[in-house]
């Protein structure tokens, strides 16, 4: 068998088809040259989701005009076919629209974990299945792994890397048919691979995580989408008493201390929760961020039979928690703080991904304050 990072596909590829997802970045550039070098046909496909990074020069946008160029510059270099699909409604709609829906509804999005959901796994599937491919290959840094059951999702060898939280929604079905190439390298190491295969991209910035914010203010895109909220409120103390006033709810998130603009505390205080009915922001110390569960909707699981104890991860950038699945619940063996309705809690076993969901509301751990 013929192994190539993380293509596996028999003996003979000569008559295999990969279809490669290309942002144009140097990520799934590289996942495409090592297409090419396995023998069998690789067709590049990139979905035009907006053209922000056109309109204002940003380097490091994704799925934008310059990006698409970059991709079909790679495809050329290598010697590979490459499609470019329009999905700019699909991602407007799935995605943009979703995101300025949630800060409004004070919640916390990923958008990055919807992309994944609609656009980039959803329809690049059914493309990649219209095309009869054997696989669809991207630049995730993730690890899929062949276990007793199947296919089961690891996090990435780098762990500065590693993009699993993003990808708890995958479905087995779609695992069984995804291949990621690049979970047992270090970014340095794609890098060279690109240099070595002589391609353009090898020095290229990497892409931003909400791509579709150029300059990162998330909040001046939302107001701009929704001018409501715009609309300003009081900011409350946790016995509902008005410690001062703000310019919109969207300026905020659960464990934000800075931009409160408060005088007068004698400790420092924090967003402990958002009420868009009354738009109010409701302040408090740490201790009142402690919480000892969160119920989850949306749930996925792709952790087979598992059973037990499992940690959890509730931030992108936060480090897995021991905890337990109790129902629609994940319960903290300890009080974790700073989870915040709208982001994912996300399932661990070890190094696999066991699945997750969308924190809905959160349960407030007793402590002392």
């Amino acid at each position: 068998m013929t192994v190539i990072g993380d293509f596996q596909l028999g003996p003979d590829l000569s008559g295999k088809r990969i279809v490669v997802a290309m942002s144009g970045g140097v990520d799934s550039s590289v996942v495409a040259g090592l297409a090419a070098a396995t023998g069998a046909e690789t067709i590049g496909i990139t979905l035009q989701l907006y053209n922000h990074g056109e309109a204002v020069g940003r380097a490091g946008s994704c799925c934008a005009g310059r990006d698409i160029r970059d991709a079909r510059a790679v495809c050329d270099r290598l010697g590979i076919a490459h499609y470019v699909y329009d999905h700019e409604t699909s991602f407007r709609e799935t995605v943009i629209d979703t995101f300025a829906d949630e800060y409004l509804a004070g919640r916390t999005p990923i958008p990055c974990v919807r992309c994944n959901m609609g656009p980039k796994f959803t329809d690049l599937f059914q493309l990649a299945r219209d095309l009869g491919a054997d696989c669809l290959a991207t630049g995730h840094y993730v690890h899929r792994v062949i276990g007793p059951a199947g296919a089961e999702l690891h996090r990435a060898v780098d762990p500065a890397r590693d993009q699993s939280y993003f990808l708890f929604a995958t479905t087995q079905p779609q695992l069984d048919y995804l291949r990621f190439p690049l979970g047992g390298m270090p970014k340095a190491r794609v890098r060279e691979l690109a240099a070595e295969l002589g391609l353009g991209v090898a020095g290229k910035p990497d892409s931003q995580d909400i791509c579709f914010v150029p300059d990162g203010d998330y909040a001046g895109l939302v107001k701009k989408l929704r001018p409501e909220a715009q609309a300003g409120g009081a900011i409350v103390d946790l016995a509902g008493q008005q410690l001062g006033e703000h310019s919109g709810i969207v300026n905020f998130t659960v464990g934000q201390r800075r931009g409160l603009e408060i005088g007068g505390s004698p400790e420092p205080l924090y967003v402990v929760r958002l009420e868009p009915a009354q738009r109010r922001v409701v302040v408090g110390p740490r201790a009142a961020l402690a919480v000892e569960a969160a119920r989850l909707t949306e749930i996925n699981w792709i952790g087979g039979d598992h059973a037990g104890p499992l940690s959890a991860k509730v931030r992108s950038m936060a480090k897995p928690v021991p905890a337990r699945l109790e129902g629609g619940r994940v319960v903290f063996d300890s009080p974790e703080y700073g989870v915040s309705p709208g982001q994912a809690a996300v399932l661990y076993d070890g190094e696999r991904v066991l699945g997750g969901g969308w924190i809905a509301e959160t349960e407030r751990a007793l402590i002392a304050a």
